[in-house]
């Protein structure tokens, strides 16, 4: 913006007294006048003033020719300014764009990191301990000690709650608690492969549920999709090792529940308040699972997690505990680490990076746990990971809706 001196509203008192002849008096340039400046009225010219030095301040109206030009250089001003701003912003997205990208990188490899050493670790618990409704509730637990420390500590903003809102996420924490059960109940039976590999077909039952309780119609090309996963578990069901029928259906009891929960958040549509966001949610539904699952737990198997029980069956305490507090931890954080990530890409982007993360946990924990799988095997659990691959790529390509 132009200052007041510079389009002749104000002008220095001695070059206007000496363009019309006389002093400046002190009432001209006294108090609440910039020293040497003094205020032109408004009013007709007086005598020595020219009309275009009077049209310029204002006085008499500018010419239609000098009114375009001055409006032609105030946008040139403004267009230049515009340039520069924008100049300065594309500057910043530059180097914003370039810390956001390491920081979804980061989360990527937190999100495998933390999922790998879950895998690991619950295993070797399972394996000596045999009690997966004492474990899954161990990691609910674990996990609401966590969300607790969240929202006491301010980490995490406190969410406001109705009751119906509640009423509306227990079927989701119903489903939530059992897929997790039954999960656990699955790698304490086969290896971890294995079951990861059962677990890819997790978009077969997607489509089904969908289908039957959303009326939501695939698309022939997600169809087709379906069958290199299936017709991919069934190969490497064949030729699995540590196949035993226990560990297979409790894998495929999980995929239903875990497509449920889908299902239903997509069938009741709980609305949420501002402050009740994905990781919120999630705090809420462990919460929940931990007092859904507990007095399942006392009817069923009972304590086991106590010392004096893990001690009369000889197993080392503090291995026992440190294992299992591991594994509760990592369970919370790649969860909560997936909802970090799910709120800064597209759902597809997410569920790619879900399919490599499966990739990455079924041959870390081949390697690890030293897992013999033939050929055969390797060609199924490839092909039923392609057929997954393949299904997150279509189902971002949305029919055509027919023309009227």
């Amino acid at each position: 913006m132009q200052s007041a001196a510079a389009v002749g509203i104000l002008r220095p008192c001695g070059a206007a007294t000496r363009h019309v002849g006389s002093n400046p008096s002190p009432r001209s340039c006294g108090v609440g006048q910039p020293r040497g400046l003094r205020l032109h009225s408004a009013v007709a010219p007086r005598a020595g003033f020219s009309v275009a030095a009077t049209r310029r301040i204002g006085l008499v109206p500018a010419s239609p020719e000098q009114e375009e030009q001055r409006q032609r250089g105030a946008r040139d001003v403004a267009v230049a300014a515009t340039a520069a701003a924008k100049a300065g912003e594309a500057g910043g997205e530059e180097g914003g764009g370039l810390a956001k990208t390491l920081q979804l990188g980061a989360l990527f490899g937190l999100w495998y990191l933390f999922n790998i050493y879950f895998n690991i670790y619950n295993k070797q618990v399972l394996k000596v301990f045999p009690y997966p409704i004492n474990i899954t509730n161990v990691q609910f637990a674990v996990g609401t000690v966590i969300a607790l420390f969240m929202w006491i500590t301010g980490i995490l903003k406190r969410p406001k709650i109705s009751g119906a809102q509640l009423a509306a996420i227990l079927p989701l924490a119903m489903v939530h608690t059992m897929g997790n059960l039954f999960t656990n109940m699955s790698l304490g039976k086969v290896a971890v492969s294995f079951t990861h590999t059962i677990k890819a077909m997790e978009p077969f039952f997607s489509v089904l549920l969908s289908t039957l309780f959303l009326g939501e119609m695939p698309t022939p090309f997600v169809v087709l999709s379906l069958l290199p996963i299936v017709g991919g578990v069934a190969l490497a069901s064949l030729t699995e090792a540590s196949f035993n029928w226990a560990g297979f259906w409790s894998a495929m009891a999980s995929n239903v529940t875990f497509q449920s929960r889908n299902v239903l958040s997509k069938k009741l549509m709980v609305k949420k308040e501002e402050s009740l966001d994905n990781i919120n949610l999630f705090s809420i539904i462990t919460v929940m699972s931990f007092f859904l699952l507990a007095p399942v737990t006392l009817l069923t198997e009972g304590v086991k997690v106590t010392p004096t029980v893990l001690q009369s069956a000889g197993l080392n305490l503090k291995q026992i505990y440190t294992r299992s507090l591991l594994a509760a931890f990592c369970f919370h954080a790649y969860q909560q680490v997936s909802y970090m990530i799910l709120a800064r890409v597209s759902p597809v982007t997410h569920s790619v990076g879900n399919c490599v993360k499966r990739v990455v946990v079924i041959v870390t924990s081949v390697l690890f746990f030293r897992t013999p799988v033939s050929p055969i095997n390797s060609l199924g659990t490839g092909i039923a990971l392609a057929g997954v691959f393949l299904y997150s790529q279509l189902k971002r390509l949305k029919p055509k809706p027919k023309a009227a």
